[in-house]
């Protein structure tokens, strides 16, 4: 898709007020969080979720993030327990979701669960994502702002290149401080298991909660980003490359940078894996739209961040007969 960036707004009064009012009205909006932008709409409305899935041409049975100005918000439509609370106070804002029992008597749309009896929650940490929530009044369904399956967006420039018209307005933040999407921890079951790698890693969770488990590759899709193939650039993607074709663009990691490619990107030249989780998406954004065949990515370590910014990668090379 063509860039469209006429529904790119400041992130200033006015902009803030224009949101708010396509929010109330049952329309989309674009915003920034400190992961990747979000495409919010109306957490309580059949409709305006109904028009997420549409915009994404996302796949009904994968569920939904509700984003709350704060915990207590949340706690008004899905059940805490002791375990939740703890991580809520210490990692919240932030990106962490929580997938927890729904209430009966939630106001939040089914579709938002995708027909589970559990909800995904968080409460982001950007100022313009807590500001909108404030200025809205409303607990906001945000899928990444991307087409379905496709390289998520972490400035609104992304944002408008995969979604264009389909979205009213996209407030602009700038780029995304994490660059990765939250942490997805489900606490509906006995044993506290990570459905999705993130910046909250699954060392930090365990200082709050003890042992946590990881899903394994069958598991069902309870939390955004479960789909086998996600996150997927257009190009084929080859992971682990240790060589480079001269008509392949390279994803590359550290000081020791492969040579040939058409194109070449690093994630991080020092090998610091918060910078390259920061840079991983807008780093296949630029490579997706360069002459190139394909994509090589160079291996990036499996410890801390890297577990997420792999888990990505692997998403993103994955057979795309899902997305």
């Amino acid at each position: 898709m063509q860039l469209d960036s006429a529904n790119i707004r400041a992130a200033d009064d006015a902009g803030f007020r224009k949101a708010a009012e396509v929010l109330q009205a049952g329309g989309l909006v674009a915003f920034p969080t400190e992961t990747v932008y979000g495409l919010g709409a109306d957490a309580t409305s059949d409709r305006a979720v109904a028009g997420i899935f549409a915009a994404k041409k996302r796949p009904q049975f994968n569920p939904l993030i509700v984003h709350f100005r704060d915990a207590e918000g949340a706690a008004r439509e899905v059940v805490f327990d002791t375990r939740a609370e703890s991580v809520a106070r210490q990692f919240w804002p932030g990106p962490l979701t929580l997938v927890l029992p729904r209430r009966r008597e939630s106001a939040l749309s089914l579709l938002c669960s995708a027909g589970l009896q559990t909800q995904a929650v968080r409460v982001p940490a950007h100022p313009v994502a807590q500001r909108l929530l404030s200025e809205a009044g409303l607990p906001l369904a945000a899928p990444s702002a991307n087409a379905s399956g496709r390289i998520s967006p972490t400035c609104a420039e992304h944002v408008a290149r995969s979604l264009g018209a389909r979205v009213a307005v996209i407030l602009d933040g700038g780029p995304c401080a994490v660059g990765l999407e939250s942490t997805v921890l489900d606490l509906s079951v006995p044993q506290p298991t990570i459905l999705r790698p993130g910046a909250v890693t699954a060392e930090d969770l365990e200082s709050v909660l003890g042992p946590v488990a990881d899903p394994g590759h069958d598991a069902a899709v309870k939390a955004p980003g479960m789909l086998l193939s996600h996150y997927a650039p257009a190009k084929p993607l080859r992971l682990a490359a240790e060589s480079v074709e001269a008509d392949e663009a390279l994803l590359a990691f550290g000081p020791q940078v492969l040579q040939g490619a058409m194109m070449t990107l690093n994630l991080s030249e020092a090998g610091d894996l918060a910078e390259a989780a920061a840079n991983l998406f807008a780093h296949l954004h630029t490579l997706d739209m360069s002459g190139a065949r394909a994509i090589a990515a160079m291996p990036v370590p499996d410890h801390d961040l890297g577990v997420a910014i792999n888990d990505r990668l692997r998403r993103a090379a994955a057979p795309r007969s899902h997305t």
